[in-house]
């Protein structure tokens, strides 16, 4: 029987840079997102899964359809962040995740992303491979 991860809810640490400032000195909006991005992508890893091999294996890529963000509190240069990821809601070919940013105890953003499993090719939305589903333990 092969051991499956928790994946009530998965987190990622992301240091914030410099770079990811803006002029006022606090961490541009829109890189928000691009931490949001690495923590689904870590999870994905972390559950066996590299994004490059499910395109060469399956011909298949996972794009973002939607995205709902609430930006709380500024999050600032040097700043430990965790990013977590939690499945919210899955289909046929989507999965609807809810994501948070915090610094110690104070939620700094929280998110609703729906990424939409498409073919490399045509991007016309395709099944999630049960595998998958099975891998990551999708609710029912």
């Amino acid at each position: 029987m092969e051991e499956r991860l928790d994946i009530s809810e998965f987190a990622w640490p992301v240091r914030v840079y410099y770079e990811d400032t803006d002029s006022g000195g606090v961490v541009y909006y829109a890189n928000y997102l691009k931490f949001m991005e690495r923590c689904r992508t870590e999870w994905l890893r972390a559950h066996g899964f590299a994004q490059s091999d499910l395109l060469r294996e399956h011909g298949l890529i996972f794009v973002v359809h939607d995205v709902q963000i609430s930006y709380l509190r500024p999050a600032v240069f040097d700043d430990l962040l965790q990013v977590s990821v939690k499945i919210h809601a899955t289909g046929r070919s989507w999965i609807e995740f809810s994501q948070s940013i915090v610094r110690g105890s104070e939620i700094l953003s929280r998110a609703q992303v729906k990424i939409v499993c498409v073919n490399q090719a045509s991007f016309k939305p395709f099944p999630i491979p049960d595998t998958i589903k099975e891998k990551l333990e999708f609710p029912s």
